[in-house]
């Protein structure tokens, strides 16, 4: 009851250590979310509009990226020797690729004979299946933010630096701070789930607007 008394106590004094470590955890997921984003969701688009040897192939790899386990991304992303990396971008890029194919099933007639430019189609599908490519991005932030293995490989546990909530609460669990430990995973908690409910939200109120 002490430990839980007292995480609650560096929530509601809003403990500098605490925050520090919630906004940089925002500030690296959220980065990863965009970077990822204006890579993929151009690279899904084309991916679905277009025709080309080998395209199989690669909507396999792509579909196949999404099932790996984050800390073997993070150990590829480490090999590769980038702060990035590309794969998170192949998985918005598969996600995107998904979703843009099945709507131009739905209205290839009518852009073909609107004699539509390839990047007037990218443009126009992208912007059409928004709230449903909003979902995925949302979850990947969900994602992201919760990640622990990838990111202790990757970036370490640098105070200041490289230290995320998910990466904190490993450490100062182990070192017996289960007040700082609990205040941070009961945010976590709360972003996640906030996260997840916007998600649900965006998405009933674009099926709501299209009727």
């Amino acid at each position: 009851m002490s430990d839980e008394f007292g995480a609650w106590q560096l929530i509601l004094n809003g403990d500098p250590t605490l925050l520090a470590i919630v906004r940089l955890s925002l500030a690296v997921s959220l980065s990863a979310v965009a970077l990822a984003a204006l890579a993929g969701m151009p690279l899904g688009a084309l991916l679905a509009l277009t025709r080309f040897p080998g395209r199989s192939a690669l909507v396999v790899l792509l579909n196949a990226l999404m099932g790996l386990p984050p800390v073997v991304v993070g150990l590829a992303v480490y090999l590769l020797l980038s702060r990035s990396g590309p794969l998170g971008a192949m998985v918005i890029a598969a996600l995107t690729r998904q979703t843009v194919e099945d709507l131009w099933v739905e209205y290839r007639d009518e852009l073909s004979a609107m004699d539509v430019s390839p990047a007037g189609r990218m443009t126009t599908l992208l912007w059409d299946a928004r709230f449903s490519l909003l979902t995925a991005l949302l979850a990947g932030f969900g994602r992201a933010a919760a990640e622990v293995g990838a990111v202790m490989i990757v970036g370490g546990n640098i105070d200041g630096f490289t230290r995320t909530m998910t990466t904190a609460v490993a450490l100062e669990t182990s070192k017996g701070n289960l007040p700082l430990a609990m205040g941070l995973g009961f945010i976590l908690v709360v972003i996640v789930l906030a996260i997840n409910a916007a998600a649900w939200g965006t998405r009933v109120w674009s099926e709501r607007q299209a009727g």
